[in-house]
Parts: C-alpha cells; structure tokens; sequence
C-alpha cells in the first residue's frame, strides 16, 4: 500500500504571516459548526514574501522561537490544496499533536511561503510548540538527517527510522515529531528531516 511519504511525492521557508491563534481556531470552529463560510482575510505582505489568506483549513499552529516561525496546520499534503497555501501539512494516517507515534509534517522549503526553508538550522535541544484547541504541546528537536530518498517513507513512520539510511531513527515507541521538506534548495531531488520528541503539555 503507499505510504504517505509516497502519496506526496506521487502528488507531485522566511515564513508567512499568521494571525492570533483564537482568530484561527475562531473562524475553524465556526466552520465545523456551520455556522458560515469563513471569510478571507486582508494579506499581510512581510518582506516581499506571499502570505495566506485564507485559514479555514487550520486546525493547529506550529511555533519554532529559533527561526521566528509561526504558521497554521491544516490537515493532509496536497500540493494544490496544502502545501500551496503555505500551510505545513500533516501526513494521513501519522499521529495527532500529543499522540504517541508520529505526528508528521511537510512543508514547503521555497516558494509558497516557503515556511520550512531554515530548519536545517535547528539543533538539538531547540523548542517546536504545537497549539490546538485542545492544549499546547512543546516538543524538543533530538535529531537531524541531513538528506535521504522522497520515497524514504520510514521516516514517517510511528516508530521513525530512515529506510534508506538505518543508523538515522529510533527502536523504542514514543511521542515523535517529524518535519520534512525538500533539499538541497530549490530543488525536489532530495528530503530534510527533523526529528522531535514530546517534552509536555499544557491543556488550554
């Protein structure tokens, strides 16, 4: 069966501007209970860069204080209707913010907000909180793999381990984060993960 990694590739950074998370979660919600279309909003241009305007598909939002990125999650990888918008997607079928397995994220590393351009920056011990309606969730970055295979799909995996590098990933079950995203720059030939464990959690 393919995987979700696969999906993506078969579908085949500076981040964009982002509203207070209430907005989002706001205008969500009021789309889930049917109230009324969510209306688009004014874009924000931030140095030169495209910004969405749209966020009804959000349903979480992603914070990484070392590179200064704030960006809504919405839920799968389309290019189209995903990836595009500026969203970081969630893989089908991985785990939810907080669930133990793999909660698994794809973004784009240039163009369309490019909202994972730098996390080859990231270092272990760095902070990567996530925000639901639910609760906050501070994961702690432990590790990178620097380049492997977009069909790589072990790196997605509940227990992630690179498929096509072995010594890279994990044996034991836990509460995972991963984010992937294109590399070298500019270009799709290759995949950028980084590898993230739950610290805590806060209930809103």
């Amino acid at each position: 069966m393919e995987n979700a990694y696969a999906r993506a590739v078969r579908e085949d950074g500076n981040p964009a501007a982002v509203h207070m998370i209430e907005e989002v979660f706001e205008v969500t919600d009021r789309n889930w209970r049917g109230i009324g279309p969510s209306q688009p909003r004014p874009r924000t241009p931030r140095r030169g860069r495209q910004c969405l305007d749209r966020w009804d598909q959000a349903y979480a939002i992603l914070t990484i204080p070392r590179l200064g990125l704030r960006i809504p999650v919405a839920e799968g990888i389309s290019k189209p209707n995903v990836l595009n918008k500026g969203y970081a997607g969630h893989y089908p079928d991985t785990a939810q913010p907080g669930q133990a397995g793999n909660f698994a994220l794809a973004g784009h590393r240039n163009t369309h907000g490019e909202p994972f351009r730098y996390i080859n920056r990231l270092r272990e011990g760095d902070r990567i909180e996530v925000e639901t309606r639910a609760a906050g969730y501070t994961y702690v970055v432990d590790r990178t793999l620097p380049q492997t295979a977009p069909r790589d799909g072990g790196v997605i995996r509940d227990v992630p381990r690179s498929l096509v590098h072995p010594r890279y990933g994990y044996s034991d079950p836990g509460y995972y984060l991963t984010l992937t995203t294109c590399t070298p720059e500019y270009t799709s030939k290759y995949r950028l993960v980084v590898w993230g464990k739950l610290a805590f959690m806060r209930p809103r």
